[in-house]
């Protein structure tokens, strides 16, 4: 599955679950813990973590913000590694939490410590436990989609496809367009609404014109905007989180229901 010495001893790694996957599909969560568990390290899941705090800041509720970010820290700093299975989640942890207390010198070190823990899954899995493949099974045309702040913020984009080309029967197909944005945008969607969707129709025409049987992200958000959009227009296109897939864990119904 990997190079990684397994004489040495295993990585203490506590998983932020996000709040879309606690509410809306929990199997992303035990996927994760499946990849990280089959990599060698030792998962925690704080019972006290919340929300990330990114709808508040995104918002201009910086009050709400900090009172959020302080829990998460506190339930989390203890830990060797932070990882999220989605990449707005780990930017707004390892980028805007130092950018929230760069003011307050009480926790501004503490917030660029704990930021320095945290990565998004497949960028964990890839480059700090060096994982080349995982044992998965999927015979199934697919399409990814890179979504914003993880490929902005973080650089994710040849991670999970790296992963994803050593599961077997699984085929790649790049769609056109595939980094612009699905329409989403955590608030966006409900500020501007109509924007929004002329976005994700324009998405999921980019889609279609694959003919994938599966399309894969890395963030929930997008694919529930996605996965609801492409139900509406009738398409037969599944739709799932990629942890689901590279931990061989698509047993279950697809994102939206179909299937």
């Amino acid at each position: 599955m990997s190079n990684i010495d397994e004489t040495s001893p295993s990585r203490e790694v506590a998983l932020f679950v996000t709040c879309l996957v606690d509410l809306f599909r929990p199997t992303v969560g035990f996927a994760s813990i499946k990849l990280l568990e089959d990599a060698g390290c030792q998962v925690h899941v704080p019972v006290r973590q919340t929300c990330c705090g990114q709808p508040a800041w995104n918002s201009g509720d910086r009050k709400d913000t900090l009172d959020i970010a302080k829990q998460v820290i506190e339930a989390f700093e203890k830990y060797e590694y932070v990882v999220a299975p989605s990449g707005s989640c780990a930017g707004m942890l390892k980028i805007h939490y130092p950018e929230l207390f760069r003011d307050i010198p009480e926790w501004n070190q503490r917030s660029v410590q704990f930021s320095s823990k945290v990565f998004e899954l497949t960028s964990f899995l890839t480059e700090i436990l060096g994982v080349t493949e995982v044992k998965a099974k999927l015979n199934s045309k697919v399409t990814y989609h890179d979504a914003c702040a993880g490929l902005r913020e973080l650089n994710i984009s040849g991670q999970p496809r790296q992963l994803l080309e050593s599961v077997e029967g699984l085929s790649l197909h790049e769609m056109d367009d595939s980094e612009v944005c699905c329409g989403f945008g955590g608030t966006f969607a409900v500020k501007y609404s109509e924007i929004s969707n002329s976005i994700v129709t324009e998405k999921t025409a980019n889609i279609e014109k694959v003919t994938p049987d599966l399309l894969l992200a890395g963030d929930l958000g997008c694919l529930l905007n996605m996965a609801g959009k492409l139900k509406y227009q009738g398409s037969k296109i599944e739709v799932r989180h990629v942890a689901e897939v590279l931990a061989d864990m698509c047993d279950g119904k697809p994102i939206a229901g179909r299937g």
